[in-house]
């Protein structure tokens, strides 16, 4: 695939910032679609993919799906120069810490593409609502983020796929297989496009939209709850929903998010009571959260939880069931070192 946002003919330069699951994922699929594709990362995984690339391997099995790509890898932003594409797949609780760092891999042009969890640091730039191109302090705290990533380069990334990674440069996947593009500002309508495409080619069931943003907050509104209770109670998914004491927090913090949703203008399109049967689909699955409370590594409190108590204050809605967990969520994670 050639650039198609440029005029020119050269491979399109994409870097991805964060080569875990997700990550490499995208990276295999980008390289496999014709990019030009670097990676940025560090220790033993900047040192396996210089070695041996990145490989892909069965959900169940783990033997090789024959997926792999080789890329240009380096820890070293300035190395790898200005991109066509920066694609952030990090844990979003670690972008604020790294994001100045990242300015070399950003031009005039360049499109930056979220694929994290939660609400991304763009999200309320040009929105038609009273808190239009306020700051969101739990997701971007002092600015930090949007000072070298502008949100009217910003891309979303939408992902409803599951992954792993078996050993650094290894990603085993896991279930679906769907990607859900689209562009902050309609300017860069072309670039979600061309990204999407690329995807596709790369395997990915890839869709693009003009409306981004509430796709975001309905993978949220899935998630804002069973990710922090599964982290404080160690508990899967159905047990949290068989349990009826629990199951009476999560409907009053899925209350709480959607009363705060409608004040933004985004509704989730079903009832909480059809939302949660989606995610009794999964079966006793653990969430993302709880796998990382359990590994030992930081906790993505903020974009996922911290964002609905700063937006019930800034909207005057009342989010108490969402504070207490918060409160809680922060506790256990300050008293586990994470």
């Amino acid at each position: 695939m050639h650039d198609t946002t440029n005029g020119t003919d050269r491979p399109v330069r994409t870097a991805i910032v964060g080569a875990g699951a997700i990550g490499g994922a995208l990276a295999i699929a980008l390289a496999q679609a014709g990019h030009a594709v670097s990676v940025l990362a560090r220790g033993a995984t900047l040192a396996a993919i210089r070695q041996h690339g990145i490989r892909m391997v069965d959900a169940a099995t783990a033997s090789d799906t024959g997926r792999a790509a080789t890329v240009r890898a380096s820890d070293d932003p300035s190395e790898l120069g200005e991109q066509d594409f920066v694609v952030i797949a990090l844990k979003a609780q670690a972008l604020p810490a790294v994001a100045a760092a990242l300015a070399p891999l950003v031009g005039a042009c360049t499109a930056v593409v979220s694929a994290t969890n939660g609400l991304p640091w763009w999200f309320l730039d040009g929105m038609d609502t009273p808190l239009a191109d306020r700051r969101l302090e739990a997701v971007d705290p002092g600015g930090c983020i949007g000072r070298i990533l502008p949100a009217a380069r910003s891309i979303g990334c939408v992902v409803h796929l599951s992954a792993s990674t078996d050993a650094p440069g290894i990603v085993r996947r896991g279930k679906g297989n769907r990607l859900i593009v689209g562009a902050a500002q309609a300017a860069l309508g072309p670039s979600a496009a061309a990204f999407a495409q690329a995807l596709r080619e790369g395997g990915f069931d890839a869709e693009c939209t003009d409306a981004i943003r509430g796709d975001i907050w309905a993978k949220l509104w899935g998630n804002m709850n069973m990710n922090p209770l599964s982290a404080l109670t160690g508990s899967t998914a159905d047990r949290l929903l068989d349990d009826p004491y629990t199951h009476a927090l999560i409907v009053r913090m899925m209350e709480e998010a959607a009363a705060i949703g409608g004040k933004l203008g985004f509704s989730s399109g079903m009832t909480i009571e059809a939302r949660l049967a989606v995610t009794r689909e999964l079966g006793a699955f653990k969430t993302s959260m709880l796998q990382d409370m359990e590994a030992g590594r930081p906790l993505e409190i903020g974009p996922i939880l911290g964002v609905f108590p700063e937006l019930g204050r800034k909207l005057g809605v009342p989010t108490p069931f969402c504070d207490a967990v918060l409160g809680l969520l922060r506790q256990r994670a300050a008293s586990s070192g994470l």
